[in-house]
């Protein structure tokens, strides 16, 4: 019996210790699944913590994208520091010592433009004698300048046209008008091209317009104004659709797109429309820029503006911008995107990684700085013997930390970003005449950034086209160097009179200022005192 209840014991014990068994398997498990849990929420809860910071940095933080020298310091890796070794032995060969630094630079008044009209002031002493009783002898005088304005200021163009009567025949003949942008209209062309100016160059809603004309006695309706406006985008959306065709002649071209509000009729609401941009390369002899509004952003609108196209197109990653490789257009993507995606994750999370890779970039844009002047065979070679080695260490390297990395970390994803596009991120390597970036379209989207602040949304489809065509003529005008007034006054006084196959002439690479006129003081101008003279006279448009 006791041998008995010793097995049955036995057989018991055995029992307990396979339930405890898969118990303890099960509970390992649950752990394991809870951990795994654990981790995917921690590894999503810093991609929101990312996301929620990047969205910040961006709505109130500084917009440079520039890393601390100290830190830069420490990030650089052992390729930078053994390229950097490679270059001092390489001075040491040659006998060379690195060149000095240069001297910080002191801050220094600019001297006022000798093209500005001077009016002389005559200070003289009252006393003629000295104190011991001599009289004083004049040596010299000391001249210093100061710069004034004086606010706009309105001038009447009287046009004074002879009548001449046939008493034979009795009829009468008179001077024709010249031909103006808006027939029998008041504004001449020189207070249209600043209306225009001040909208869509400087910013301005018509309202405050209004107010600043009204300072200086002249009442001009902002309905008026925006009747002028919408007229002189009209009569140049020809020499808009000329920079358009230039555009498309380009070898390289850079495209981006912005937002923009688009006033929906008969609702009181707003939708979203695009502003998008076509713009010449810096490295182009013919610089140009070209804005299309539209109510999308569906693939469509690239294709229509670049129909025919057969270049390269340097761009974001935007799929709008994919349909064009049917038709033989070449993409090359912007290492800026890659570097800021990088920079993000370094700034917000502390990424040494994404730092180092910052800095390896930031390698590639000082090589582009050398490049700077060079013509295409010149920057090609450069950047074969020296751009092309640290980029395919960094993208060696790339692929090598991302190994290490969670897939919703947003170092892995600013990684998966550069390595998926590095084909086109890389493009610039094998061509001289590609850029780097496309910072040169980003630069051009900024007055629609800032005119999109001032005067809040687009009231029509019209209107949007309309001051694209604007805008095209005067960041085009700037790019090449002109005053936009007084390319927009020329141009608007010489449009009505030009038959439309020498409209090239006035396209802002071709255009030239007229010569000036001599100058002659308004009568508004201030006047002197009876001691001044005024060694030239006051000019203001």
């Amino acid at each position: 019996m006791l041998a008995e209840h010793a097995i049955d014991d036995s057989a018991d014990a055995v029992l307990v210790s396979r339930e405890q068994w898969r118990h303890w398997q099960q509970s390992q498990q649950d752990a394991s699944k809870l951990q795994a849990e654990l981790k995917f929420a921690h590894t999503r809860i810093e991609a929101l913590n990312f996301e929620v910071a990047r969205l910040k940095r961006w709505r109130f933080g500084v917009s440079s994208e520039a890393l601390d020298p100290n830190v830069q310091a420490v990030l650089f890796d052992a390729i930078v520091a053994d390229t950097r070794l490679e270059d001092a032995a390489e001075q040491e060969q040659r006998g060379q010592t690195p060149p000095p630094k240069a001297p910080a630079r002191r801050p220094v008044r600019l001297a006022l433009p000798a093209s500005l009209p001077r009016i002389e002031h005559h200070h003289e002493i009252t006393e003629t004698s000295c104190g011991c009783g001599q009289p004083l002898e004049r040596i010299g005088e000391e001249i210093s300048e100061q710069l004034d304005c004086v606010p706009t200021q309105f001038f009447v163009h009287r046009h004074i046209r002879g009548k001449y009567v046939c008493r034979c025949c009795e009829s009468i003949q008179a001077a024709p008008m010249p031909a103006q942008i808006i027939d029998k209209g008041i504004p001449a062309a020189g207070l249209l091209a600043h209306v225009v100016i001040g909208k869509h160059d400087d910013h301005l809603p018509l309202y405050r317009l209004e107010e600043i004309f009204a300072r200086s006695g002249v009442q001009i309706p902002r309905s008026s104004m925006a009747g002028w406006v919408g007229r002189c985008g009209a009569q140049l959306t020809p020499l808009a659709a000329a920079l358009c065709e230039l555009i498309r002649a380009q070898r390289v071209v850079h495209a981006d797109e912005t937002p923009v509000k688009l006033l929906s009729p008969g609702r009181g609401k707003t939708q979203r429309a695009y502003m998008w941009v076509y713009r010449s390369s810096d490295f182009a002899a013919q610089r140009a820029v070209f804005y299309d509004f539209t109510a999308g952003r569906g693939g469509e609108h690239p294709r229509r503006v670049l129909e025919g196209y057969r270049g390269v197109l340097v761009t974001d990653d935007f799929s709008g911008y994919h349909g064009l490789a049917a038709q033989g257009v070449r993409s090359a993507l912007c290492m800026a995107h890659a570097r800021r995606r990088l920079f993000d994750a370094y700034k917000l999370t502390g990424s040494q990684i994404a730092g180092q890779a910052v800095t390896l970039i930031g390698k590639l844009y000082e090589i582009e700085r050398q490049a700077k002047g060079l013509d295409a065979p010149q920057r090609l070679a450069l950047r074969q013997q020296h751009s092309k080695p640290v980029a395919k260490a960094l993208h060696e390297w790339l692929g090598q930390q991302r190994q290490h990395l969670a897939k919703a970390d947003a170092t892995a994803k600013a990684i998966d970003y550069a390595l998926s596009n590095w084909s086109a991120l890389s493009a610039f390597l094998d061509d001289g005449d590609i850029p780097i970036d496309n910072n040169p379209a980003e630069n051009a989207l900024r007055p629609i950034v800032l005119g999109r602040k001032n005067w809040l949304f687009v009231g029509s489809q019209q209107a949007g086209e309309r001051a694209a065509a604007i805008m095209s003529l005067i960041e085009s005008a700037k790019l090449n160097g002109h005053d936009p007034w007084a390319y927009l006054k020329d141009v608007l006084e010489r449009l009505p009179g030009t038959l439309m196959r020498d409209i090239d002439t006035l396209l802002p690479h071709n255009w030239r200022p007229p010569p000036a006129p001599q100058p002659s003081m308004p009568a508004s101008a201030p006047q002197a005192a009876a001691n001044d003279v005024p060694t030239d006279a006051l000019q203001t448009p």
